[in-house]
């Protein structure tokens, strides 16, 4: 394996790992204020439908990114208003959106462009553009460094280094500000919290809020930067794949961009390389394919370590009078 295809599998791995990276993180803001979501995956799913729809519709990214926030923040205020103001299941919840969003993605798909639930092909103004970094083209025949610079770093599509950016302003936002102590105070110990004077139904909803934010980047991505459009379950079980990088990654921004990026890598090896020869052994394409799933497999059975989530999480919170 030769430097430059090196190269192509880690920028692979880049584009690959974006919308687990924004899954993870909006995972962690949920989990963090006490909200378990596996409705993950269905936020990312109706994302991407409405920010492929209303760029079909209109030719714009912009306005499809808009949308594509809106129908998952939508999904998330269904979920707070289940699970922090009516106190139910926060599982159950979770499992009735990746329904909801499967269903009604594939409806509305086939009622507005009668295509089998999938959206026309976007191009133009209607998808990401990449972005080429200052002295990409000249840095290019620079050994080593140029490489690295001008295909692995340069190139991308703004959504990739706002997931990025997005790391570090959830580490000093979590670890540095107050709103951040209070919020991992509501996912540990709510009761104090509410001792104190600071609302935790509050808290619990700009957490979910945040989340819904990034889940909409997520599908966005998805449909808008990544691909050319929607088709049926185009997130593949990614949401669920964020759940397991989180758990990885023991609920820390830092962890999630290690666990997410392993996961992007995992899915680039096996596009890269359908049918692996390994000396005599040819690893066929079907195990090549399922690597990104069978490492949730491991992940979820416990092989990473103790990962203790949240004492408060997937508890309502009920004031004392």
């Amino acid at each position: 394996m030769d430097f430059n295809t090196i190269i192509q599998i880690l920028d692979s791995s880049v584009r690959l790992m974006t919308p687990l990276l924004l899954a993870c993180l909006a995972g962690l803001y949920s989990e963090r204020s006490g909200v378990f979501d596996i409705g993950l995956e269905g936020k990312m799913l109706m994302a991407a439908f409405a920010a492929a729809t209303v760029a079909a519709l209109t030719g714009s990214v912009w306005l499809g990114l808009a949308a594509g926030i809106a129908g998952s923040m939508a999904l998330s205020l269904i979920h707070g208003v289940t699970s922090i103001t009516f106190r139910g299941n926060q599982l159950i919840s979770g499992v009735a959106i990746n329904f909801l969003a499967s269903g009604l993605t594939v409806l509305l798909g086939q009622k507005i462009f009668g295509l089998g639930g999938r959206t026309p092909s976007l191009s133009g103004g209607a998808r990401f553009s990449e972005i080429k970094l200052p002295f990409a083209d000249q840095l290019r025949d620079v050994p080593v460094i140029g490489p690295i610079y001008a295909d692995l770093i340069s190139g991308h599509t703004i959504l990739v280094y706002v997931a990025f950016l997005c790391v570090p302003a959830t580490w000093w936002l979590l670890y540095r500000t107050r709103f951040g102590l209070r919020l991992r105070a509501v996912g540990e110990n709510p009761a104090s919290v509410d001792t104190a004077g600071v609302s935790v139904t509050r808290l619990r909803y700009i957490a979910i809020a945040i989340c819904g934010v990034l889940c909409g980047l997520a599908g966005a991505y998805l449909a808008t930067g990544l691909s050319a459009g929607f088709v049926k379950e185009m997130t593949a079980g990614r949401g669920f794949i964020a759940l397991a990088a989180l758990i990885f990654a023991k609920w820390r921004p830092w962890g999630a961009l290690f666990a997410t990026f392993l996961f992007g890598l995992f899915e680039a090896i096996a596009n890269r390389y359908p049918n692996l020869d390994v000396g005599p052994i040819t690893i066929p394409s079907m195990f090549m394919n399922a690597l990104p799933y069978i490492l949730t497999v491991i992940i979820l059975a416990g092989f990473v370590g103790r990962a203790i989530p949240p004492r408060a999480g997937g508890e309502p919170y009920v004031k004392e009078r």
